[in-house]
């Protein structure tokens, strides 16, 4: 990507190459004539937050005043944009026409916490009342509370009327539109909501704002007044990604939309196989593209070679003539040293004899495959074991089952399924007596990320109840909300019924056994990049809420123990020693780490290399 008179431009993005010469590039048009809103999206990690600052920069440099909004529960926009901010406008004195703010969703959801539970406080049981607490806990009771926030910036137009645009660093998921617009959802349906799903009662503390929520709906569908810019990466979990999130949001009338592909590759020194194999990668998942974004106008932005904080670095993001020449490797005298390989782990995670092993972490971070080298280096031990997989690929299952090795059994729990057998369970059991316009609520409500995370739990608490003769590897696991929502509702069913030896085994046992260290360990999986470390961070707050002490982190994709002479790449070695000093000093009691590899870690050969070789040092 390059910038031109002011201007952003598009890099060729034709199948059969990608590269950053000024060939057939075109302007990029969200930028030539601007709508007065833009929403940035993306999952995790793949830099929404520098793009939409980048954006609101490059707006502000033109003449523009512009508003740059954050309600992301965990956003690191002061970072970035290195002020202090709030949730009022704060002026960004590099950028004299610039204002930025936090929106705080995690407030306005414990305000509706507090309004929906606060009448039952002297009327139920305690067990009850914490019940219902930990229902308004949960990951959509924040997306909601997230859309109420920032509609009011959207849907009143007097609140940004000072401001040429706004510019959004989160947009709302097609599940939060679908239900905001739902007639039923107005009713007071969800007052009388039974059915033990986590998003209609979150809902009912939004009634009073009904209007404000349709005018901010049916600004977000207005191709002259909002764009939505899906920002991804060139990986195929990314690109995936951002084709479903496309596909929701179209057939909710947001059609104008526009694809980033951040931090795309190229190599600086082809004598370096690291350095080629990285842009081998980048241009494979590019060329395989979801057919569903191939449509959008394109931009790409090349790998940036370290972090992008403080505005200057923003305004050289995507502008590879004001990067700094490579007159020098940069010095790695002060890199972090004593960080151990994961085969390292292998010993102590065995000692039991049994158990299960968990890989927790957000997507895109590798936890499918540092599950699957576990589970081969513990079978080839001599140890049984299951290993569990929700990859959605499922090429490494795929290519374990295919290989076939002794005392290793490999399954796969299949979210969709998962999912559609606990809805058909629900509808059979709470929409008997319901009208259609409730029914299409409770649909909706089962459609939520609410409810795929219930019913993949199902999945999980039984394969966790085979722990008890074997080793199970799994690559996914309950966030700690879950599991607190899991007690609560147990304490609550103890409560009501006084009858606890009625329950099933595996249930009275399972959040004993996730709490026992010697039963179950948790791995925290993360990169050595600053939003999969916070991410991180983040979820070992909630499991040590759920009473669950993770064992180990992994810091997957580490370049630092490579031989490397790529230019860009050394940057990064050096890039990413704070972010392995933070983990090491402040996040975890235990860590390792797992070299970035040339070969994908896909099949026997390639799993064994992540447990099998130690890394003596991190000299250079």
């Amino acid at each position: 990507m390059l910038w031109h008179e002011g201007l952003l431009l598009v890099c060729d993005l034709s199948r059969e190459h990608h590269t950053f010469s000024k060939n057939g590039t075109q302007l990029v048009k969200f930028l030539i004539h601007p709508t007065r809103n833009l929403f940035f999206t993306g999952k995790g990690g793949v830099g929404k937050t520098s793009v939409a600052c980048a954006a609101a920069i490059r707006l502000a440099d033109a003449g523009k005043k512009v508003l740059l909004v954050s309600t992301d529960p965990a956003s690191n926009l002061d970072e970035v944009l290195g002020v202090g901010l709030s949730n009022h406008p704060t002026p960004i004195p590099a950028a004299s026409t610039l204002f930025a703010l936090n929106l705080d969703p995690e407030k306005s959801a414990a305000e509706y916490r507090e309004r929906m539970v606060g009448p039952y406080r002297d009327l139920l049981p305690e067990a009850a009342v914490k019940s219902m607490e930990e229902q308004f806990s949960g990951s959509c009771t924040l997306e909601i509370a997230a859309f109420d926030e920032f509609s009011r910036l959207l849907g009143d137009p007097t609140a940004t009327s000072e401001f040429d645009h706004v510019i959004f660093d989160t947009a709302p998921t097609g599940h939060t539109l679908r239900l905001l617009t739902l007639p039923s959802a107005w009713a007071g349906f969800m007052e009388q909501n039974t059915t033990g799903t986590s998003c209609l009662g979150p809902l009912a503390g939004l009634q009073a704002q009904q209007k404000l929520y349709q005018e901010t709906v049916k600004a977000l569908g207005d191709s002259s007044v909002t764009t939505l810019v899906l920002v991804t990466r060139a990986e195929a979990s990314a690109l995936r990604e951002a084709a479903r999130t496309s596909g929701e949001l179209a057939e909710l009338g947001i059609q104008n939309q526009h694809l980033v592909v951040n931090g795309v590759f190229q190599a600086l020194d082809v004598s370096d196989p690291y350095a080629i194999a990285l842009q081998q990668r980048g241009t494979a998942a590019l060329n395989a593209m979801p057919h569903g974004l191939r449509g959008l106008t394109q931009t790409v932005i090349p790998l940036s070679p370290n972090g992008i904080l403080g505005i200057d670095s923003l305004r050289r993001l995507g502008m590879p003539e004001l990067v700094p020449a490579y007159d020098s490797l940069p010095d790695l005298s002060k890199k972090v040293e004593g960080l151990p390989s994961l085969s390292e782990l292998i010993d102590d995670l065995v000692a039991p004899g049994h158990g299960v092993i968990l890989a927790m972490g957000k997507g895109g971070v590798g936890k499918t495959t540092v599950a699957a080298a576990i589970a081969v280096a513990i079978a080839e031990r001599g140890y049984n074991v299951h290993l569990s997989t929700t990859d959605p690929a499922a090429h490494i299952a795929a290519a374990l089952n295919n290989e076939g090795l002794p005392n290793l059994c490999v399954s796969r729990i299949d979210p969709e399924v998962e999912t559609a057998l606990y809805a058909t369970e629900v509808l059979g059991r709470a929409g008997t007596n319901l009208d259609q316009q409730g029914k299409a609520l409770l649909e909706e409500d089962l459609r939520s990320p609410c409810t795929e995370e219930i019913a993949v739990f199902r999945a999980f608490a039984n394969a966790v109840a085979a722990g008890t003769n074997k080793f199970v590897v799994l690559d996914t696991a309950p966030t700690g909300h879950t599991v607190l929502l899991l007690d609560s509702a147990l304490a609550y069913h103890h409560e009501v019924t006084r009858q606890s030896s009625q329950m099933p085994e595996s249930v009275e046992n399972l959040l004993p056994r996730l709490r026992d260290p010697d039963f179950t360990r948790v791995l925290i999986v993360t990169l050595p990049e600053a939003t999969p470390v916070h991410e991180a961070a983040a979820l070992q707050l909630d499991l040590r809420r759920a009473e669950i002490e993770p064992f180990a982190w992994i810091i997957n994709q580490v370049l630092s123990p490579l031989t490397i002479t790529d230019p860009l790449l050394r940057e990064r070695q050096l890039h990413e020693q704070a972010f392995l000093r933070e983990v090491k000093e402040v996040q975890a009691s235990r860590v390792a780490i797992i070299p970035w590899q040339i070969d994908p870690p896909i099949g026997l050969s390639e799993l064994r290399k992540l447990t099998q070789h130690k890394v003596a040092s991190l000299q250079l």
